[in-house]
């Protein structure tokens, strides 16, 4: 399927098995979760589906916290994840107990595909189950990004969401399934369809400027509920938009190259969801926007994307595709993080 794919980056193939969509977990009020107990020689998760954290006494997850002291938590999606980690020991949460920021433990709250509502959801279904969290760093932001250019019958009152395309033509399919005939009565009304489909709203295309207020809204909007969250023990909050790969240097690596030419010719969904949004200019657009939502919540903000442009040497192969590191290239983003944010 992706020669060049597995042969630069043979831990694809796991990710690959990971998220099949016929081993996808539906649970409820987050939509779903990654695989439970899965185990493997790249990505392992505890039996709720958190990924495992290493750190200097073993490891760790939401699951089985560390004991006899605070932790700290790195939510957000799929980078936060670590997809594209050659192991566990290789995600950010896992480098920043063990390499730059190891005055307490780091868990790993992050769920490939979630946009900001569902991140903060995620924390607030589990937070009973974790000791005291000292810091929670969001590393986030392009998923809210690439939603907002979803059809505006599918943002809803809470926001586009993947899948959610699914989501609606299923629940209109069993809401049809549950309706029941109506008689003829005296204005003639008959039996209504059976599967008829919501009216569409204005379906035009939603506009540059358009998507990057909705992303920076939906962003504001739950970072508020976290400072709301993390008020009571006192927790610190810092969010960190994500780097994607076109935000932070115009010319890939030689590998990027081969890489990315590959998933392309895949027919790769990266310029159906980003192309829009792809050029720096328009990443240098949204983090000014998130900035300011962070000031107003009073969350330290953190633009990767420009720090690791200026840290990266020249030609370092530092993506496994647009979105997601190699090894390298999480290290480095976890050593960011760690100056930028003053963790300790």
């Amino acid at each position: 399927m992706t020669a060049k794919r597995y042969a630069l980056t043979p831990q694809m193939a796991r990710y690959d098995d990971f998220v099949d969509r016929g081993e996808t977990r539906w649970v409820p009020y987050l939509m779903y979760h990654h695989r439970a107990d899965y185990r493997s020689d790249v990505v392992n998760t505890d039996r709720l589906g958190f990924r495992l954290s290493h750190g200097p006494a073993g490891t760790a997850s939401v699951v089985d916290a560390p004991t006899g002291g605070p932790v700290n938590l790195l939510a957000g999606s799929s980078t936060a994840f670590g997809v594209g980690a050659a192991s566990d020991a290789a995600a950010i949460p896992s480098r920043l107990w063990t390499r730059y920021a190891t005055s307490a433990p780091w868990l790993n709250l992050g769920v490939r595909g979630y946009c900001s509502t569902q991140e903060m959801m995620l924390y607030l279904l589990h937070r009973e189950m974790l000791p005291p969290v000292g810091h929670i760093v969001i590393l986030s932001g392009l998923n809210n990004l690439a939603l907002a250019g979803l059809p505006r019958s599918l943002q809803g009152d809470y926001g586009a969401f993947f899948f959610s395309g699914e989501y609606y033509q299923q629940m209109e399919e069993l809401r049809a399934r549950h309706r029941k005939p109506r008689r003829a009565g005296r204005f003639g009304l008959g039996e209504r369809k059976a599967a008829a489909q919501p009216p569409t709203a204005d379906e035009t295309p939603v506009g540059l400027d358009e998507r990057l207020a909705v992303a920076v809204e939906r962003t504001a909007l739950d970072l508020e509920r976290w400072k709301l969250l993390a008020a009571a023990s006192g927790t610190r909050i810092s969010f960190a938009l994500q780097p994607l790969a076109t935000w932070v240097r115009e010319a890939p690596a030689p590998e990027e190259t081969e890489l990315f030419a590959e998933l392309d010719r895949k027919e790769s969904t990266f310029w159906q969801l980003f192309g829009d949004i792809a050029p720096a200019e328009v990443g240098r657009r949204y983090a000014e926007g998130i900035a300011q939502a962070c000031a107003k919540s009073d969350v330290a903000f953190l633009d990767l994307n420009p720090l690791v442009a200026q840290a990266a040497a020249p030609g370092q192969w530092l993506f496994v595709d647009r979105a997601h590191f190699t090894d390298d290239g999480y290290d480095l983003v976890s050593r960011l993080l760690a100056t930028g944010l003053g963790l300790s």
